[in-house]
């Protein structure tokens, strides 16, 4: 037995993961262009790399804004699932904007490494400064939202703000050795541009990963697992609980179950214990869309 809801607390987690992604969106051009003009202005490369990346990150937000607004459209006739496969897909291309990102990056940095220096100048690390600190705040509260609502594509996109914040930390620490050390030092923020570009590649495998695993519908983690098999072990006239396999989609969660029940009792019992094992596993977790419980004959008769 099973039914098509899909619970309003997944829906609404995306929303509110698209406004999130949205407002990073601002706070992404904002910061990729003071800093692409700082760098411009002040000589120092590694902040004009870092401001790109910044800028990498407006077209992630946008993908990943998109995505989760997609994603939290209900079931219909052709996606009687919903559509929350959008999101990691959303996480994926932003991954992979991140690998080319770096990539890019290197290889222009490596050339600069070969072309005449100019020192850059000290305002640059007030420009510096400031992006770590917003960035590194939005990254703690986005990363949050992005754990409690198990949102892959939300969590990507916290990570771009993490990765924005230790690129600019690279880039602060490459200006101030060019600076502190003079002419003998003045390649130090093209050295650090390369460091940033390890740094955002990194990151890139890491973000890939997850959103990969959930395509290819991956097992959640154990708990919620264990957690549905103690629900549906607990609920009456159940004699044992044979298969519990979980999937992700978006958001929300998928439960294919086989139980074991007495073997004498009637369909209309047997589809009423269904309905109670339903319930009892979608108590224990918002998140759970639909549960599909199949009724077998327990393997062995219950002590009389």
């Amino acid at each position: 037995m099973s039914s098509g809801t899909h619970p309003q607390a997944a829906i609404a987690n995306l929303q509110t993961g698209a406004r999130v992604a949205l407002l990073g969106l601002i706070i992404n051009v904002a910061l990729a262009t003071a800093k692409i003009l700082a760098g411009v202005i002040g000589n120092a490369y590694v902040l004009i790399a870092d401001g790109i990346e910044s800028a990498f990150d407006i077209a992630g937000s946008i993908v990943i804004w998109g995505g989760l607004k997609f994603a939290a459209r209900p079931p219909d006739a052709t996606h009687p699932y919903g559509h929350g496969k959008a999101e990691p897909l959303a996480a994926i291309a932003v991954a992979i904007g991140v690998l080319a990102a770096a990539l890019a990056l290197a290889v222009q940095s490596v050339r600069e490494l070969f072309l005449p220096h100019h020192a850059p100048m000290s305002f640059t690390l007030v420009v510096l400064v400031t992006a770590i600190v917003v960035k590194e705040l939005w990254y703690r509260r986005v990363v949050h939202f992005g754990r409690s609502a198990e949102s892959t594509a939300v969590q990507t996109d916290a990570w771009h703000h993490r990765t924005d914040a230790l690129t600019s930390i690279a880039a602060f620490v490459g200006i101030s050795i060019s600076l502190i050390g003079g002419a003998a030092w003045q390649s130090a923020d093209d050295w650090a541009a390369l460091f940033a570009c390890a740094l955002i590649a990194t990151n890139g495998v890491r973000l890939l990963r997850p959103a990969l695993y959930e395509i290819m519908d991956t097992a959640p983690r154990s708990d919620i697992v264990d957690l549905i098999g103690r629900a549906a072990a607990a609920a009456p006239g159940v004699l044992e609980v044979d298969k519990c396999l979980v999937r992700k989609m978006g958001l929300s969660f998928y439960v294919d179950l086989h139980i074991g029940v007495d073997a004498n009792i009637s369909v209309r019992e047997g589809h009423h214990i269904a309905h109670v094992v339903k319930r009892e596993i979608q108590a224990t977790d918002p998140r759970i869309a639909d549960v599909l419980v199949h009724v077998e004959p327990a393997r062995a008769r219950p002590d009389l």
